[in-house]
């Protein structure tokens, strides 16, 4: 029988091996049984789901200790992590209550409109490897609320958080036909987005990834798809007095993770007056910045990377970076040989011509140096991605200026690119989404509304177009 097998970045130990699923056998599960969950009152399934956050609650530091060493994040993070699961609950009630609420309207003729929300059915879950508990989770718990079953695949690299996830689901009392877990590699992935047994799509990963699924989709009309697929995020220091402060900000925004969130600033756009000063701070910062495993002592600012091939991959990527002319200010270097710890890198990419627009998803933070204004928004916009910006700028016009210029679906001001609250919607545009943002509008992808014309009698008339009787 195949496995998957999980294997710890920080250590390279072994942490968790599960036999393949069956896609087939669990969407029939989910199918069989999502009628009977969709079923239950509201209340019903809000009071489940509000076990579910009292289950993680009481399972917290089992919990974070598996998101940590499967995913080699700072224990720190994992804890804040596990905590985004539980408030998730709360969001998610509120948020149905406020995008899908009943309402009733008088309407022509004594009659009334009345609106309610319907779920889909059985919808797929793909998550991602960096926030293997709370990004699925931010799919999941909506979409159990509003009546739906879920079939879930975790990401082959951290499938012990996601049975770790469902295990806690269950626990709380929601049927095991309502919430179903497929562990596989992209085959399984595949096979699951493209089954005709389900009725949606909900995906977090990356753009070449959402693309396809955006291609699949597009003869599939019936079926809801909702994608995020991350950025080429800028953050832009114009103007501002404290450099201290604005590197802060951007070693949060490019290096909080290792670089691998969505958000995370993948480009630096600088006024050019401001460059060498601002290097420095970063550069005294970064020397003090600890990087290590996720239960060190001192507690590490950052872990490694995924595992060893993603390590390898953005070697290979700041290499093809300096090969275009890009100057290096800090090297990608490798803390271990054998093992997926970088250090925080800084190339200035002014002089490329043609700088490449991906998603480097690590800790490369690319500089860019303008000298006007409005050549900083035309940088920050130049990306097929639209997912986060952030401006460092003590200017409210300049914000102003920002603000309507900036292509993303978060613009920030000075604040990090990344740290977004699941209490606001959370999605981008051109490559980042396909405009279903989710977080708290999540629960506009989990119901569909049905307006319904009613009235207790049958009333009615034909006034013109009859002959006389």
């Amino acid at each position: 029988m195949s496995e998957i097998i999980s294997f710890e970045p920080a250590t390279g130990a072994e942490m968790w091996r599960g036999a393949i699923g069956d896609v087939d056998a669990e969407v029939a599960a989910a199918r069989a049984g999502w009628a009977t969950w969709a079923a239950r009152p509201l209340t019903y399934r809000i009071e489940t789901l509000r076990r579910f956050a009292n289950v993680v609650r009481s399972r917290q530091d089992d919990f974070a200790d598996v998101i940590a060493r499967e995913t080699g994040k700072p224990l720190w993070e994992a804890r804040t992590e596990v905590d985004t699961v539980i408030g998730k609950v709360d969001i998610s009630v509120s948020a149905y209550a406020d995008r899908t609420a009943q309402r009733r309207l008088d309407a022509p003729m004594g009659s009334r409109m009345a609106l309610r929300h319907k779920p889909h059915g059985v919808l797929a879950v793909l998550g991602p490897y960096n926030f293997p508990a709370h990004l699925p989770n931010g799919h999941i718990v909506p979409a159990l609320i509003a009546g739906n079953a879920v079939v879930f695949k975790p990401s082959e690299k951290t499938p012990a958080t996601g049975a770790f996830l469902v295990d806690c689901y269950r626990a709380a009392g929601v049927p095991e036909d309502s919430i179903r877990l497929v562990i596989g590699g992209p085959d399984e992935g595949r096979a699951l987005a493209g089954h005709d047994g389900i009725d949606g799509l909900l995906f977090t990963g990356s753009a070449r990834t959402g693309i396809a699924l955006n291609r699949a989709f597009a003869e599939k009309p019936e079926k809801i798809l909702a994608l995020e697929m991350g950025g080429n995020n800028p953050i832009v220091v114009w103007d501002t007095p404290d450099l201290y402060a604005a590197a802060i900000i951007i070693i949060q925004s490019a290096f909080t993770t290792a670089g691998q969130r969505c958000t995370a600033a993948r480009r630096l756009i600088v006024d050019e007056k401001l460059c060498v000063p601002l290097m420095e701070q970063l550069n005294g910062l970064l020397n003090r910045v600890i990087v290590g495993a996720p239960h060190d002592d001192p507690a590490p600012f950052m872990g490694p990377v995924i595992d060893n091939e993603a390590a390898d991959q953005l070697t290979e990527s700041f290499l093809a970076l300096l090969m275009r002319g890009g100057r290096p200010i800090r090297h990608l270097e490798r803390l271990v040989p054998d093992k997926p710890f970088l250090l925080p890198s800084i190339i200035d990419m002014t002089a490329v011509t043609e700088r490449p627009d991906m998603e480097l998803f690590g800790p490369i933070l690319q500089v860019v140096r303008t000298n006007t204004f409005d050549e900083a928004i035309a940088e920050a916009n130049n990306t097929r991605y639209g997912l986060s910006a952030s401006l460092i700028s003590q200017t409210p016009a300049l914000y102003d200026r920002f603000w309507a210029g900036a292509r993303a679906g978060i613009v920030n001001w000075n604040r990090p690119t990344n740290g977004a609250s699941s209490s606001a919607p959370f999605g981008g545009i051109g490559w980042s989404g396909n405009h279903r943002p989710s977080a708290y509008y999540a629960a506009d992808y989990c119901a569909y509304p049905v307006v319904s014309n009613e009235a207790d009698a049958a009333r009615a008339s034909i006034g013109i177009g009859l002959r006389d009787a």
